[in-house]
C-alpha cells in the first residue's frame, strides 16, 4: 500500500534549493495537493495562488511544506485536491511501469498483483487505456469487487484459489505477458511461474513486507525478464520521460479513462489513525488526509 496522502488547500511553499527540514526523521507522506504560498528567489514558472501536485519523499504530513519546484506538477483542470493528493505517485509509478518498462501493448495480458490497492488500481485503469486484458488479485471478494468496478476482466482471491491454477485456465495454459508486482512475499514466485513466453515480471515494491528469491531459470527457460520500477528515481534522472508521462496521465484523465479510488478521507490530527489502517490492509485505493 501507499502512504496516505495529503491535501494542502492554501499553504504549499517552494523554494529554489529543497529545504524542508522535518519536525521528526523520516516524517511520513509522500505526496500532497495545495496551492502556492510562496516563491522562493530564482524559482521561474511558478506563482503564488497556483494549483500543484507535489511528490515530496517525505514530509507530506503537515500543514506548510517547502520542497523543489521540480517536484511539483499543475493540478489538471476539473481535479479536487483530494484527487490530486492520491493522484500523481500512483499514476505515475503505474505509466512509468507498464508503458515504459514492461512495454505493455493491446492484447496482451497483465496480471496485478495486490490490485485493490492504490497502485494496483491504477495499473488496472492504465492497462485497460492500453488495450490490455486485466486480470486483478486480491486477498478478498470485498477487494475483488473493487477491482471489477475499475475495469479488472478478471480476478484472482489469492487466499482461497491457487493462483497459477486461475492464471493457466484464465489465459488457456499461455500464461501472463505482464506481471504487476508491488506486493513481493509468498505471492511473486507463483506469479512469475505464471509468465508466458518473453514475458515481463516488473517488481514495483514489497508490500507484504519479505523480499522474494525468484528463481531465475525460469527466466532463461521462459526468455522472461525482471524488471525494476524506481519512479523516484526515473522522475529526477529523466525529466522530460518524466514530463511526457505526465502529459499522457493528465490526457487519460480528462479522458475519464482514469479515476483515482478516495475511499476515505480523515483531518491530518487522526494521520496516525489513518497509518494503522493501512498497516491492517483495511484500506481500499488511497486514504487521503486533509488540512483546515
Amino acid at each position: 500500500m501507499k502512504a496516505a496522502s495529503v491535501n494542502f488547500p492554501d499553504v504549499l511553499i517552494i523554494q529554489n534549493k529543497y529545504q524542508f527540514k522535518p519536525p521528526l526523521p523520516f516524517s511520513p507522506g509522500s505526496e500532497l495537493a495545495g496551492v502556492v504560498k510562496e516563491v522562493g528567489a530564482g524559482v521561474e514558472g511558478w506563482r503564488v495562488g497556483d494549483k500543484v501536485i507535489a511528490f515530496t519523499t517525505f514530509g507530506a504530513f503537515a500543514e506548510e511544506v517547502k520542497t523543489e519546484a521540480s517536484r511539483l506538477v499543475r493540478l489538471p483542470e476539473g481535479m479536487t485536491f483530494e484527487t490530486g493528493a492520491a493522484f500523481l505517485l500512483t499514476y505515475g509509478t503505474t505509466d512509468h511501469a507498464l508503458r515504459d518498462r514492461g512495454a505493455l501493448a493491446a492484447g496482451e495480458n497483465l496480471l496485478v498483483l495486490g490490485a485493490s490497492g492504490g497502485v494496483g488500481l491504477a495499473a488496472i485503469q492504465v492497462g485497460k487505456a492500453l488495450g490490455a486484458r486485466v486480470i486483478a488479485c486480491a486477498s478478498s471478494e470485498d477487494k475483488l469487487s473493487v477491482c471489477r468496478s475499475h475495469g479488472a476482466d478478471a480476478t484472482v482471491n489469492y487466499a482461497s484459489e491457487d493462483l497459477r491454477e486461475r492464471v493457466k485456465a484464465l489465459t488457456e495454459g499461455r500464461g501472463v505477458d505482464v506481471v504487476y508486482d508491488p506486493v513481493g512475499g509468498p505471492y511473486s514466485e507463483p506469479a512469475f511461474r505464471s509468465i508466458a513466453w518473453r514475458g515481463r515480471h516488473l517488481v514495483v515494491g514489497f508490500a507484504a513486507g519479505e523480499i522474494p528469491k525468484l528463481p531465475l531459470n525460469l527466466a532463461l527457460l521462459k526468455g522472461a525478464a525482471v524488471v525494476g520500477v524506481f519512479w523516484g528515481d526515473f522522475a529526477r534522472r529523466e525529466g522530460k520521460r518524466f514530463a511526457d508521462s505526465v502529459r499522457q496521465l493528465t490526457q487519460w484523465y480528462g479522458e475519464g479513462r482514469l479515476k483515482p479510488h478516495v475511499s476515505q478521507t480523515l483531518p491530518l490530527e487522526r494521520a496516525a489513525e489513518a497509518l494503522k489502517l493501512m498497516a491492517a490492509r483495511q484500506v481500499k485505493g488511497k486514504l487521503v488526509l486533509t488540512v483546515g
